[in-house]
């Protein structure tokens, strides 16, 4: 068997193995894994961040209620205002600063109103998003173990093509098989194609004339293209 008839041999019989991978890949059992695993690992780092985004507000209130119980405790010195103004004190300046006090104070209350309001939605969206983290955490070692039995139902058949692969492998050469296998990793398939009117069959474009040269003298080529393994009939 020449070259080209094992490799073409080879292919027809791996069409078979990417079958049963796409299978597997497609199934429903993988999806439902895949995407409960994903979500395990982003809700891992939301939760995170959302930990780290409460304890900044929690910080940012307190210092709130500190900058707060510091204006209240200056407002104690206007409860001897009288007695102030009665001893010469300008009545005018102590005006000013009580109405800059009040100011700050409603400043303030309404700052920490929304802070308040921003820790509770956060606090809610934490909750909520353990809730479902546990439910998951839940299901994953069914889904772990559905998409485990699906692929080890496809095994056999599986193990079975790859024997014979085994064998087909013997009369190719060892650096073409290789150049195969790295271009199979890289989800091209089909790999090895015929030229047809000086053009690969695959993406049409027309083989340089260096490789119209090579592949007279019987040499493979790969398409320029697609990186395809061409041959001619």
């Amino acid at each position: 068997m020449s070259q080209i008839s094992q490799l073409l041999s080879y292919q027809q019989k791996d069409s078979e193995l990417l079958k049963i991978e796409q299978e597997i890949s497609g199934s429903e059992e993988r999806k439902k894994y895949a995407q409960t695993k994903s979500y395990l690992n982003k809700a891992s780092e939301k939760l995170d961040k959302l930990e780290a985004q409460s304890q900044g507000i929690l910080t940012h209130l307190d210092a709130l209620h500190k900058r707060y119980a510091e204006i209240s405790e200056t407002l104690k010195d206007f409860d001897h205002l009288d007695d102030l103004v009665e001893g010469g004190a300008d009545l005018a300046f102590y005006q000013r600063n009580l109405i800059q006090l009040i100011d700050k104070i409603k400043a303030l209350k309404a700052e920490i109103a929304a802070v308040t309001a921003s820790a509770k939605e956060t606090t809610e969206e934490y909750q909520a998003m353990r809730k479902k983290v546990i439910a998951a955490q839940k299901q994953y070692p069914e889904l772990y173990a559905a998409f485990q039995e699906f692929k080890k139902s496809k095994q056999e058949q599986a193990d079975a093509i790859s024997k014979e692969l085994e064998s087909l492998a013997q009369g190719i050469d060892p650096e073409v098989l290789r150049k195969y296998q790295a271009k199979r990793s890289e989800r091209i398939f089909p790999i090895i194609c015929e030229i047809k009117m000086d053009r690969c069959s695959k993406c049409g474009i027309e083989l340089s004339i260096a490789d119209k040269d090579k592949v007279s003298a019987g040499k493979v080529v790969e398409c320029e293209n697609c990186h395809r393994i061409l041959y001619k009939a």
